[in-house]
């Protein structure tokens, strides 16, 4: 078999595959941070590079005012679908650097780890992806579907500009579904197949109590103190077990159904280790596991709290302003802005009529995504993980948000599949990000058998 011969050619080019992984993980591709723009530009360089190295046509920038996308295409299996192979260049900030055990941009293999910022998300799932684009080109001259590369440079940050980027090149992006290496596999010990994400959405208020900072030996206790009022409204946001006591905040929130937490309870989960690993405890919703609160229920955590003085020593002060940063994660039926709004009105309700409270920023992210149990990504991809591991793959939801699942399906009506190969303790977005080395033969496999599965369908197939 013609996919056979694409795994060998893949088995025997193992070490250049992590040479290039990890000249691609030495750029610091930071996206949050303008100090790294010319970072972010070396690493469009290098993947346009490969891309045409590769034998991409119409290999391009995609700007939508913000941090381009780079573009390639290969069009030559006419009838059959066409498939946008989806990742992201951008990485997470290393801070605090001074908890990595090796430098984070300069990736090094302990054992079967390779350690580096990006590694895990998701530079090592997004060569595994490209690599297999590049076998088949080599071995057979063609992929056996129609491909089209995406590779976002704006994930870590929320994708800001990617609906932008989708409406000046929605006739170039259009596709019959995505595979996306990002969101990954949900167990190392059974075979998931991600079916769904939760939204998110992010604000940060301003409160002040006063022109300035008061001394708080003429002011104190006789003036408000804007960390006090800070205090008080982010008490007031959750009840005394974890649940959010937002009026509105659940509303619309669709209950679980009877086969999501079927699904969820049929996946291995140690629920005493969840919480240890991490010196934790159970806190949230009553009347769902922890398992359920997080991939299938609303969230509001508070991200960062600031105000007065926090240097060495001490500084008499009583505190004008405080600031809050927080981030929701929403489910199916809820609508990101409206959950906003209530945490607002909410916060304004709350806050005295003598204090001020000013929206700083507010990004209203992107909805919950889900996939069909009986898409063709869904069949195509069991059908694989089936014969590799002689297990049938578990569903599972996620609790983190990749915005491109909803943004694609929103503004392309296409449906997209996580198929990443990272692992869930491989310290995302963490101090001491590592990659599995074993998982980039595991990977190539299974996105090769995928692309070859996915060929027996029709693009008629993926409409919905």
């Amino acid at each position: 078999m013609t996919e056979q011969l694409v795994i060998a050619h893949l088995v025997a080019r193992q070490p250049a595959i992590v040479d290039w992984l990890k000249t691609f993980l030495r750029i610091p591709s930071v996206s949050a941070d303008p100090a790294y723009s010319s970072d972010m530009a070396a690493a469009r360089l290098l993947l346009l590079e490969r891309l045409r190295e590769i034998g991409l046509s119409g290999v391009r920038l995609l700007d939508g005012g913000g941090e381009p996308a780079v573009y390639g295409e290969w069009n030559g299996a006419p009838g059959k679908p066409t498939l946008m192979v989806y990742g992201h260049y951008d990485v997470q900030p290393a801070d605090p650097v001074e908890l990595w055990r090796t430098p984070p941009f300069e990736p090094t293999e302990i054992g079967d780890r390779l350690y580096a910022r990006g590694t895990s998300d998701v530079k090592g799932s997004t060569t595994i992806a490209l690599e297999v684009v590049a076998a088949y080109l080599a071995v057979q001259g063609g992929c056996p579907v129609n491909i089209k590369v995406f590779l976002e440079g704006e994930e870590e940050t929320g994708s800001p500009t990617l609906r932008s980027i989708v409406e000046r090149h929605r006739s170039l992006l259009m596709a019959d579904a995505v595979l996306s290496a990002d969101g990954g596999r949900a167990s190392a010990m059974v075979p998931t197949i991600n079916t769904g994400a939760r939204g998110n959405a992010q604000l940060e208020v301003r409160l002040r109590t006063a022109d300035k900072d008061l001394h708080s030996g003429r002011y104190g206790g006789s003036v408000r103190n804007a960390l006090h009022e800070m205090a008080r409204l982010v008490t007031s946001l959750h009840n005394t077990d974890g649940s959010v006591a937002v009026e509105g905040f659940y509303l619309g929130s669709a209950p679980p159904t009877p086969k999501q937490r079927a699904d969820t309870a049929a996946f291995p989960y140690d629920e005493a280790a969840f919480f240890s690993d991490v010196g934790g405890s159970s806190h949230g919703e009553v009347g769902f596991t922890p398992r359920e609160r997080v991939t299938l229920r609303p969230a509001l955590d508070v991200n960062g709290l600031w105000g007065g003085y926090t240097g060495d020593g001490g500084k008499t002060i009583v505190p004008c302003e405080a600031g809050v940063k927080l981030t929701v994660r929403v489910v199916e039926g809820q609508d990101p802005p409206a959950v906003l709004q209530s945490i607002l009105d909410h916060l304004r309700q709350h806050c005295p009529k003598e204090c001020a409270l000013d929206i700083v920023a507010m990004n209203d992210g992107s909805p919950a995504s889900s996939l069909a149990p009986d898409h063709p990504l869904v069949r195509a991809a069991e059908a694989v993980l089936e014969r590799e591991t002689g297990h049938r793959a578990i569903h599972v939801r996620l609790g983190a948000t990749v915005p491109i699942t909803a943004i694609f399906k929103q503004t392309l009506g296409i449906d997209t599949l996580m198929f990443g190969y990272n692992l869930p303790d491989e310290d995302v977005h963490a101090p001491n990000e590592f990659f599995r080395l074993s998982s980039i033969q595991d990977g190539t496999r299974a996105w090769t058998k995928l692309f070859a599965e996915l060929a027996n369908y029709s693009p008629a197939a993926f409409v919905r």
